[in-house]
């Protein structure tokens, strides 16, 4: 049975809803991630509530949210931490940085420079950090929100095939539709959008039955092959120069599976794998230059994917 992973997204969705109108999707993709340990990457326009979100989520969480703007002139050690010399204790003191909370928001990730992204590197697969030779733990549930627009291009820093590839999930924020932005409007759109609702948080304790629930569910050899075989068949698209990766194969069976559990099934199907395809795989393909040209996207290449490779029955 998966009650608590149902009623921990169920608490998610109350939460959030009561600030957030029309993200159902990403809080979705979110309480993938939470219950994964993944990170999560939301690509979307300016202006659709991607900090507002992120904040609310560690509220709900219960953890501890930074913010690190994302600028050209952003150092490594503006983030990790640097060591600070006190002078009456005649020592060198480390002072954390924002990358020891629960939930780092790395907004519009792509202006920071190569660098400052490599310096997540380490922190989003090893949780920890190494300073000046020193290695600092990062909280057990630390999680990364990060942002980025797109459709710009002018004074931003792609992000490289081995950042990427730390995201469990990549998720794209859309424009809410009529009535959800109506809602928006009515709450948001006074000078004064009054007092903040007050939020329920999640238990440690239902968070980590969540994890127990989603470990258990059944994943058959054949659907495991199937995973295989998606992994495969990115990795011989003539419209791709790199594929899904193992660390995407294993993102990808760990987000089927935590679908699964999240619809109440005590095992995965090839429609839980499908399900989450989109947000796991898409954002590993690095497509070739052809492609580009022709017009040919990530989406349109797994598309194609999904479906010439053979269904398990």
């Amino acid at each position: 049975m998966t009650e608590q992973a149902r009623g921990l997204e169920k608490t998610l969705n109350e939460e959030l809803g009561k600030v957030i109108y029309g993200g159902e999707a990403v809080i979705h993709a979110l309480t993938i991630a939470l219950i994964g340990r993944g990170h999560v990457l939301l690509e979307g326009a300016p202006g659709l509530g991607k900090t507002l979100l992120s904040k609310t989520f560690a509220e709900v969480f219960g953890g501890n949210f930074k913010r690190v703007q994302g600028t050209a002139d952003l150092l490594p050690t503006d983030i990790t931490g640097v060591h600070v010399f006190n002078s009456e204790q005649r020592r060198f003191e480390f002072q954390p940085g924002p990358l020891f909370a629960d939930v780092v928001l790395a907004d519009e990730i792509n202006r920071a420079g190569p660098k400052t992204q490599s310096a997540l590197l380490e922190a989003m697969e090893e949780r920890q950090v190494t300073v000046d030779r020193e290695t600092f733990p990062l909280p057990e549930d630390f999680l990364v929100i990060a942002t980025q627009n797109p459709r710009e291009f002018e004074g931003t820093y792609p992000l490289p095939e081995s950042q990427l590839d730390r995201f469990m999930l990549s998720v794209p924020m859309t424009y809410p539709d009529r009535d959800a932005e109506a809602r928006i409007l009515e709450r948001y759109g006074a000078p004064d959008d009054g007092a903040r609702p007050v939020l329920a948080t999640v238990s440690a304790a239902a968070l980590a039955s969540a994890r127990v629930e989603a470990a258990a569910v059944h994943l058959a050899e054949d659907l495991t092959g199937y995973v295989l075989d998606l992994a495969a068949a990115t990795r011989s698209n003539a419209h791709v120069n790199l594929g899904l990766s193992t660390r995407g194969a294993v993102a990808l069976t760990r987000a089927a599976r935590i679908e699964a559990c999240l619809t109440g099934a005590d095992y995965v199907t090839p429609d839980h794998v499908r399900n989450v395809a989109p947000w796991v795989i898409a954002h590993r393909l690095v497509l070739s230059t052809e492609a580009a040209l022709d017009g040919i996207d990530a989406a349109t290449v797994l598309g194609h994917v999904l479906d010439n490779v053979a269904v398990p029955r």
